[in-house]
């Protein structure tokens, strides 16, 4: 267990970064003709991308769950997931490796949004 300063610093790092990431979405909504759904994907890919060419693994060593937790994080580990599996299986883990890396995430997202669901009563957005 690192000291108060040491876990400061790195909720610090991971606001810094993690905030990073959301401004420049924030200004690509405000300043271009971009949908938010366009943004988050470009994010994934980013993320994917990123990390093939070698340049996120730093960010994440890091900013931890700054980098890790926003949606180009899920692309990294798309990213880690698959490399992993092709490493273990060969090209069949370049099918595989990505859901099973990212099926926890997948997974809670499903179970929140049906429980979102199950709670809330939906309706036409009023305009």
């Amino acid at each position: 267990m690192g000291s108060v300063s040491e876990i400061i610093a790195e909720y610090a790092r991971a606001f810094l970064i993690g905030g990073l990431f959301c401004v420049v979405a924030q200004i690509l909504i405000d300043k271009t003709m971009l949908t938010p759904a366009r943004i988050l994907v470009s994010y994934v890919v980013s993320g994917v991308l990123l990390t093939a060419l070698g340049v996120y693994q730093p960010i994440v060593d890091f900013a931890g769950a700054g980098a890790t937790v926003p949606l180009t994080g899920f692309g990294y580990c798309l990213a880690v997931g698959v490399k992993k599996a092709v490493d273990e299986h060969g090209l069949l883990g370049a099918l595989t490796g990505g859901l099973t890396a990212t099926s926890a995430g997948i997974t809670a997202a499903m179970f929140f949004g049906l429980l979102a669901a199950l709670i809330f009563k939906s309706r036409s957005k009023a305009k």
